[in-house]
């Protein structure tokens, strides 16, 4: 093949391949403002996050946090119903711009998708009834502990409590209902879900028996987004500042968020 042929040759290989080649993501931010419309996934069922008030509408810190941040991009909401376990999967395959759910930063989560500074916060822990004689870890093995999966609770009690029987739900409202049921002996959830438990069980409530962990929870996007990130860590920035946050947050939670939240890695 002459030099000219081989030259031609690779222009056409080059030409093809660009043609079907998957076109690169446009900026999200630009795509949300043209579109007057931002998608926010939120795991729904949680207490005091995300859960349906006796109306039967949608409501709790992480949706009206998500209703603060469709008002103030100027934008129509269309709220993505999610579970749990569905959380970084709908944000990997953007089935939503961003997603408000309870989701704690961690470096492993870090590795396929993007936070924001965070927004709020959340004690892990480890529950049971008073009976049960629980200090830390080594105390789990033996007996029955209901997480819900694809959570940093399950995470933390695989990883730290080998030989004790995890039993996972898909939801924080089976794992309710399988602790006031009786099916399981501990609970690693966080407190206000426990506060739901002994809502339904007040004769044989639930104690925190230690913490696991106190975690940072961040709103999620897809990697790659900096004009969609930027925006939103200085809306997080603004919001805690001024108290729109916290009023808001302190409402459904009935505490204050930490101070130096959004200097939090």
């Amino acid at each position: 093949m002459s030099v000219t042929r081989r030259a031609l040759a690779l222009v056409l290989s080059a030409l093809v391949l660009g043609a079907t080649a998957p076109a690169a993501w446009a900026d999200q931010l630009a795509d949300i403002k043209a579109a007057r419309k931002i998608r926010i996934a939120v795991a729904m069922g949680i207490p005091r996050f995300a859960f349906v008030d006796a109306a039967l509408q949608p409501t709790g810190s992480d949706v009206e946090t998500a209703r603060m941040i469709a008002k103030d991009l100027g934008v129509a909401l269309d709220l993505v119903q999610i579970t749990n376990a569905a959380r970084v999967p709908t944000i990997q395959t953007r089935k939503a711009d961003i997603l408000v759910a309870s989701l704690a930063v961690t470096p492993e989560r870090k590795k396929v998708i993007d936070f924001t500074v965070p927004y709020a916060t959340l004690n892990i822990i480890v529950a049971g009834a008073k009976g049960v004689a629980v200090k830390g870890y080594p105390d789990i093995v033996g007996k029955r502990i209901g997480v819900t999966r694809a959570t940093v609770n399950d995470m933390l009690v695989t990883q730290n409590a080998k030989g004790a029987e995890i039993v996972r739900f898909e939801d924080d409202a089976t794992l309710i209902t399988a602790a006031v049921s009786g099916q399981v002996d501990l609970v690693s959830t966080q407190e206000a879900v426990v506060a739901v438990m002994n809502e339904k069980r007040p004769d044989r409530p639930f104690e925190v028996k230690f913490v696991q962990s106190e975690l940072n929870l961040g709103i999620a996007l897809p990697q790659g987004e900096d004009a969609l990130k930027s925006w939103l860590n200085e809306w997080v920035k603004t919001n805690v500042a001024n108290g729109r946050l916290t009023t808001m947050f302190r409402k459904f939670h009935e505490r204050d968020l930490p101070a130096d939240l959004t200097s939090r890695n």
